[in-house]
């Protein structure tokens, strides 16, 4: 009988190192041609660090080229990725429009500071990703990670921070500080609380037009403008009106003079559009369209029905005015001078008419009830009750009053003529008396607004 064989036992050996070389070479060759694939298919330029004149115009915008750049810090030599926060940004378009995407190797040595761009910058390269500003908007400044949540967050930073936009007005300080203290502003005066989007393209197209003028908006269907919006038409179902403003002289600086400017509307008849805006501002700006002073400077008030139906009343008022004074320019003026003063009693039945009417309205807005006989009376006794005080103030005793008929004169002083002085000043006040009655009804209208 055959002696078993004993079955060999494997060991464990390393296999040869020169049969481990090609493999990791193929699998290095791979993940580069990804990487080089992956980026192509991002679109997404690098920065050329060797190019003094591109790093310039991405830092500074010294290129003269007007554009601003989000920039992603990453090396030449990182197989890591493009960030997706940075790739699904670089793929909206609305942040293509206001940015250009780049990628930039921060690591790299500036030979003037010889420093790094990070360390240059003062970029935290342990915040990832790293992104950061520049160009027109001034030196590069990273953006805080609080924006690089996603790529929607970023794209909607960008677009805040670099797109031009009518200023928001809320207050009086909003209007003074964003519109009326700059040489020329244009307001929208919207209708709505948000605007169609033909008014917004609109705007957009104003802001590039006419980079050096300011632009703002107000919701007027909650905001009133006090001492603009009576010179303009009525708010009616969700209108939008536009004004040009052009100051005057004066600022808001501390020491200086009075802020004084002037408006011109866009007429009614024209559409809150492009066109019409486009060429209603070049024409202020030109001096071809005329602008009126205003008195006072506009109020930003919450609107109120109150508010509304007093501003109503002065429009009224101001129309007529405005109606008497074309009549009497007609020829109003010559007849009221020829039938013997006829005119001058008919203004002043109007004046008084116009009294009453305004009282009785102060009277029922304010819940004002008409005094009784007995009431007037008290008041009547109370205020000859206070003239008999301040007479006694000035009574003379008894014993230092001069004798009946003679005049009042200081001690050593004699009258002129001897004539009878009392006589004068009683006569003197005849006088008084009937002029003050002859003017009665010439009193001014008493604004109880």
């Amino acid at each position: 009988m055959a002696p078993s064989r004993k079955p060999k036992v494997k060991k464990n050996e390393a296999p040869p190192v020169d049969k481990l070389i090609k493999p990791a070479i193929a699998v290095a060759l791979a993940m580069i041609v990804f990487q080089f694939i992956r980026g192509l298919g991002s679109g997404i330029k690098r920065v050329n660090v060797m190019d003094e004149a591109e790093l310039r115009e991405v830092f500074f915008g010294e290129g003269g080229t007007g554009k601003s750049y989000a920039v992603l810090c990453q090396s030449e030599e990182s197989t890591a990725p493009i960030s997706s926060v940075f790739q699904d940004a670089f793929n909206d378009p609305a942040a293509s429009k206001v940015a250009e995407f780049r990628v930039m190797d921060c690591d790299y040595i500036l030979p003037a500071s010889e420093k790094s761009v990070a360390a240059r910058f003062s970029l935290d390269m342990k915040k990832r990703p790293t992104i950061f500003l520049s160009g027109t908007v001034g030196a590069p400044k990273q953006i805080d990670d609080k924006h690089l949540k996603t790529g929607s967050m970023l794209v909607k930073f960008l677009r805040g921070t670099l797109e031009v936009r009518a200023a928001k007005i809320e207050t009086t300080a909003d209007l003074k500080t964003k519109c009326l203290d700059k040489e020329y502003c244009g307001l929208l005066l919207k209708g709505t609380k948000k605007a169609p989007g033909a008014v917004k393209d609109a705007m957009g197209k104003l802001l590039k037009d006419f980079p050096d003028i300011a632009f703002a908006s107000i919701d007027s269907s909650v905001l009133y403008v006090l001492n603009l919006e009576e010179h303009l038409p009525e708010l009616n179902n969700g209108q939008f009106r536009f004004v040009v403003f052009k100051k005057i002289s004066g600022s808001l600086e501390a020491g200086g003079s009075r802020l004084i400017t002037s408006y011109s509307a866009l007429p009614s008849n024209y559409n809150v559009a492009y066109a019409p805006m486009n060429n209603h501002i070049a024409n202020v700006v030109q001096g071809a369209e005329p602008a009126t002073k205003l008195s006072s400077l506009p109020v930003v008030k919450t609107r109120t029905k109150k508010l509304e139906e007093s501003e109503r009343a002065k429009r009224q008022r101001k129309l007529d005015q405005q109606r008497r004074a074309q009549e009497k320019a007609e020829g109003g003026g010559s007849s009221s001078t020829s039938d013997g003063g006829s005119g001058s009693d008919d203004m002043r039945d109007e004046r008084r008419a116009e009294r009453e009417r305004r009282r009785k309205e102060h009277n029922a807005q304010n819940n004002v009830k008409p005094k009784t006989p007995e009431e007037i009376a008290e008041i009547e006794r109370r205020r000859r009750a206070r003239m008999a005080e301040e007479a006694a103030k000035w009574n003379i005793a008894p014993e230092d009053a001069p004798e009946e008929g003679e005049p009042i004169m200081e001690d050593g002083e004699e009258p002129e003529d001897g004539g009878d002085i009392m006589e004068d000043a009683e006569d003197e006040i005849i006088e008084d008396l009937d002029a003050h009655d002859d003017d009665e009804d010439e009193e001014d209208v008493i604004d109880l607004d």
